[in-house]
């Protein structure tokens, strides 16, 4: 298994780069984002990388940040979503957006990317509802992925705590509802916590 590149940017087309590593030239597929973020041909360039092995093939996917990453094993996880589909959808979206996306069951956004059509948007947004608490944000994503203000650093606060997003969004969402538009952070998180509280 090939778990990263670290190498020279070579070439870059419409989906792959060339990593050139101690002369060995690795063509990666990789989603428009993580392209923009590799920087100009011939610099230093670093790709987390999945290996994809199949009867007749061997592929290497790349993804600037490992969250990325991660995003694409748990989209090629759902049925009908394959590598090509996955990385149209991670073109299309950041993982703050999936997030807030799969948290709210929002499929018009997934369908967004190309190649996802209602039914497959649907179908990603159902089945990772529950699968995507062990995705890492970071606090400038937990802010994106959740309106501004104390309801972001409410959520964030839970997601540290172990919350998976989707739980996360809809305990702060309640308590905001039943404290009002000037609720403190304090107050948000503590009545979270008592509704996202399960019966021991």
């Amino acid at each position: 298994m090939i778990a990263h590149l670290k190498g020279r940017l070579e070439s870059i087309g419409i989906d792959t780069a060339v990593i050139d590593v101690g002369g060995i030239g690795y063509l990666v597929g990789c989603s428009s984002r993580t392209l923009a973020a590799l920087g100009p041909v011939g610099e230093a360039a670093m790709l987390h990388t999945e290996m994809l092995v199949g009867e007749d093939f061997i592929r290497l996917v790349g993804f600037a940040a490992a969250a990325e990453r991660d995003w694409f094993r748990l989209l090629t996880g759902v049925q009908g979503v394959g590598a090509r589909v996955a990385l149209a959808i991670l073109s299309a979206l950041e993982p703050a957006d999936l997030v807030r996306a799969i948290a709210a069951q929002d499929k018009a956004t997934v369908a967004r990317a190309n190649g996802v059509g209602p039914k497959l948007a649907e179908r990603i947004v159902r089945e990772l509802k529950d699968r995507t608490g062990g995705i890492v944000l970071g606090p400038a994503a937990a802010a994106q992925a959740h309106p501004a203000g104390a309801g972001a650093d409410a959520v964030s606060a839970l997601l540290n705590l172990g919350f998976r997003p989707a739980e996360a969004a809809s305990a702060v969402a309640a308590a905001a509802e039943a404290l009002g538009p000037d609720a403190t952070l304090d107050a948000l998180v503590r009545l979270a916590l008592r509704k996202a509280a399960k019966p021991v």
